[in-house]
């Protein structure tokens, strides 16, 4: 539901999606497992700069029934975030992009290097997606990938 919100906002195409992965929770793990998948956006970012990209990623979690808690990592029926965009770094309270642990997060980075391996991420630390996910240890259920496909 939340591609196909997404692919229906004016001049933004769905242009890459990866495979849909089931993970343990992270930060707390007292809540169902997660599902986990990465996309890909084709937009003008003279339209969508990030901030507008941002309120409608909200607009969507907020309409397919995500109520924000005040217990961080916790439960969700949703959770979109902008990981990269373009060769742009922005650090604001609200919005940092790349995501700022990226890095840290498996679950992230393993559909993202299904759709874009060789994404230099923009964090000022160098480095491609597929670098990133080779410099941690990983498992990810019903999945044995040691590297990214």
């Amino acid at each position: 539901m939340a591609r196909e919100r997404l692919a229906a906002l004016p001049g933004v195409a769905l242009a890459a999606q990866s495979p849909i992965y089931e993970t343990e929770p992270w930060g707390d793990p007292d809540q169902p497992q997660f599902l986990n998948q990465v996309v890909a956006l084709g937009l003008d970012p003279r339209e969508w700069p990030a901030r507008r990209l941002l309120a409608a990623l909200q607009a969507i979690e907020t309409d397919l029934g995500r109520v924000r808690s005040e217990r961080r990592f916790g439960p969700r029926t949703l959770d979109l975030d902008i990981l990269a965009y373009g060769n742009e770094r922005l650090e604001e309270p609200d919005l940092v992009v790349p995501h700022p642990r990226l890095r840290e997060r498996a679950f992230v980075l393993v559909p993202l290097a299904d759709i874009a391996p060789d994404l230099e991420l923009a964090d000022g630390q160098g480095g491609s997606v597929r670098q990133a996910l080779g410099k941690i240890p990983f498992k990810i259920a019903g999945n044995t990938l040691q590297t990214p496909r």
